[in-house]
């Protein structure tokens, strides 16, 4: 350890090793959202270019790389290595810019996608009362969706369901006799339509990422000056 600090030495290697621990969480919640579809067919069937949940794909792209970058630093750390410390700087600097422009991005067309959203609600209504291969995997997604968050239809509420009503009115069934609940086509169905749920859904998994990647910036700024430091120490060797 000569020529360094070992209190930055091992500080250095503890927060690599805590940032290693973040890309495993950062990681982790990311499947957990990927995985938990609720709203994303409904949202956009048979279309995963498009998908709303692009950016869980980007956070779990992303946690996969503080994995990577953490290890580097943690060798970077003991080893005394410029070049491994070098990398880590330079792949953490890049994540944080990316971020940044995906934050800048975001802002700008916040407005953008809210149409966006609200347009693809609109189209896939004419999915419930059609009956082809694409309908029938949107309708059995909605018929989930309404069975577990007590909703019917997407828009308009049952009507939705069009000529299909009948044959699907089963995942739209209140057994309350409360004001939630409503009588259509001789059937007590849920009132409310699931448009403000599938929002609040895909809202909800957006806050986590939110979240994720501001708490991700302020480690990462710490990881850059951490890195800095050491690596202008072993150079002054």
């Amino acid at each position: 350890m000569a020529g360094v600090s070992g209190c930055i030495k091992y500080s250095m290697f503890i927060f690599n090793f805590l940032f290693w621990l973040c890309g495993i969480l950062i990681l982790g919640a990311a499947i957990w959202i990927r995985v938990n579809k609720d709203g994303e067919e409904i949202l956009n069937p048979g279309n995963s270019v498009t998908s709303p949940y692009i950016s869980v794909n980007i956070l779990i792209a992303v946690g996969s790389i503080v994995m990577i970058l953490g290890f580097l630093g943690c060798c970077g750390a003991v080893r005394e290595s410029r070049c491994l410390l070098l990398l880590f700087f330079i792949g953490l600097l890049l994540i944080l810019l990316l971020q940044v422009a995906a934050g800048v991005l975001g802002a700008t067309f916040r407005s953008d996608s809210e149409r966006i959203l609200n347009e693809t609600f609109y189209e896939n209504i004419k999915l419930l009362s059609e009956t082809d291969e694409e309908a029938q995997a949107f309708q059995e997604a909605l018929a989930t969706f309404q069975e577990k968050f007590k909703c019917c239809g997407l828009v308009n509420g049952a009507a939705d369901w069009g000529k299909n009503f009948q044959q699907n009115f089963k995942s739209c069934e209140c057994t309350s006799s409360s004001d939630s609940c409503v009588v259509y086509e001789g059937k007590n169905v849920y009132k409310q339509p699931c448009i403000s749920l599938v929002k609040e859904t895909v809202a909800k998994h957006f806050l986590i990422v939110i979240g994720i990647a501001f708490g991700l910036v302020f480690i990462e700024v710490l990881g850059l000056v951490f890195s800095m430091v050491l690596y202008c120490q072993i150079g002054s060797k």
